[in-house]
């Protein structure tokens, strides 16, 4: 789930089938493991909040008021994406009273989040928030479709994208974006003018109007601003059977080399571009590509590229008549290199089955290789902050 300001992609997901889940605390497939070491975070691909998610991978989150610590609400059905930064929750699964961001003028500040193939409006509100055994304190968070903020400004709406509100277009009672920078938009949101992206908004009775906004006032990476532990991230997941698997439990670790539990050890270092990505090279060429818990599949070239027919009811996806096998070989900046593996089943025969998490579940991504959710399966895979040093040398970095 990458922000298309830095050319990023939102996760598709298959439409839902029903709708469940709260608030408050976690249910049915939804259920987390409470964690047993202080930076590490029970994780599972399940089928999410409204029953439906494909490859989705959710945890639990604890928010808290900056002014008591001890007054806190736990989110069940977050989306764990390390394609995005920072934290937005779903105003419908948000019952704690939030105090909300204002600039010097005293106007609230929102925002307008922009992603592929949908956006999140909706202000920015400060929390504490608890991971584990992290804590990261005054955070500015996004809260989505708050309905004290029900008019769209034109801005936002006028990219002809869909709003995705509510648990039913999100597929998620929040995200929790644990990318590869410290702040969701950085020094572009900080210009005035028409170099300023237009993300964030103050929004005075007489409506809201595009801002600049301060780096530190930006929705921020949690992970960055915990005391210890705060230069990336580990995802930790099992191989998913080729058939698939109702359900797979894994880890969010927090840190790298700060811990006997994370260190680096074999791993190897990608480091990327300003922007976020490496590059993949197949078939004689080469592509930019990423690391994204967020988007459900391998997102790769285009239907005639890659050999592969889309899926008729489903343009999104690849269905080709029997399993394929690809063979395609990753570079960081930095000169690494490594092949990847990987094979395409037909996502209709897998989305006939009980099943939520596939290996070989893949689509069309002209261009361009997202190294979705099915990559992190059977791997440890490292997302190192921008700026924070670790034993691989400073983010940003992928590693595995």
């Amino acid at each position: 789930m990458r922000k298309s300001l830095l050319v990023l992609l939102l996760a598709a997901f298959l439409p839902a089938a029903g709708c469940g889940g709260s608030s408050g605390s976690a249910s049915g497939n939804n259920t987390i493991t409470p964690p047993t070491t202080q930076n590490v975070q029970a994780v599972s691909v399940n089928p999410g909040p409204t029953g439906s998610y494909v490859n989705g991978l959710f945890t639990s989150v604890t928010v808290c008021l900056p002014s008591n610590s001890s007054d806190c609400q736990t989110i069940s059905g977050v989306l764990v994406d390390t394609g995005s930064v920072g934290l937005r929750i779903l105003a419908s699964a948000l019952t704690l009273p939030l105090p909300q961001q204002t600039n010097a003028a005293a106007a609230p500040i929102a925002e307008c989040n922009q992603f592929e193939d949908g956006y999140t409006w909706g202000p920015i509100k400060i929390a504490n928030i608890q991971v584990a055994g992290e804590q990261a304190a005054s955070v500015p968070v996004q809260v989505i479709g708050d309905p004290a903020f029900s008019t769209v400004p034109s801005g936002c709406t006028s990219t002809g994208l869909t709003a995705e509100d509510n648990l039913q277009t999100l597929g998620a009672n929040g995200v929790l974006g644990v990318g590869l920078f410290p702040q969701d938009c950085g020094g572009a949101c900080t210009l005035t003018g028409s170099a300023n992206p237009g993300i964030y908004y103050a929004c005075p009775k007489s409506g809201c109007v595009q801002t600049a906004q301060g780096m530190a006032q930006q929705v921020q990476n949690p992970v960055s601003m915990f005391p210890a532990d705060n230069n990336g991230v580990i995802i930790e997941l099992p191989l998913a059977p080729s058939g698939g698997a109702l359900s797979l439990a894994g880890s969010l670790v927090f840190g790298i080399g700060t811990q006997a539990n994370n260190s680096l050890g074999n791993a190897r270092v990608f480091t990327t571009d300003a922007s976020g990505n490496i590059s993949t090279a197949y078939g004689g060429h080469s592509y930019t590509s990423f690391l994204d818990t967020g988007s459900n599949a391998l997102y790769f070239l285009d239907s005639t590229t890659a050999g592969l027919p889309v899926c008729t009811d489903a343009s999104s996806f690849y269905c080709p008549a029997s399993s394929k096998i690809f063979s395609a070989t990753n570079q960081g900046g930095n000169g690494a290199s490594g092949a990847v593996n990987f094979s395409v089943a037909n996502a209709d025969s897998l989305f006939a089955t009980p099943n939520s998490a596939f290996i070989n579940l893949a689509g069309p991504n002209p261009s361009t290789f997202d190294w979705g959710l099915p990559f992190f399966y059977g791997r440890n895979v490292f997302t190192a902050i921008a700026g924070q040093n670790t034993p691989g040398g400073p983010g940003p970095f992928f590693a595995y």
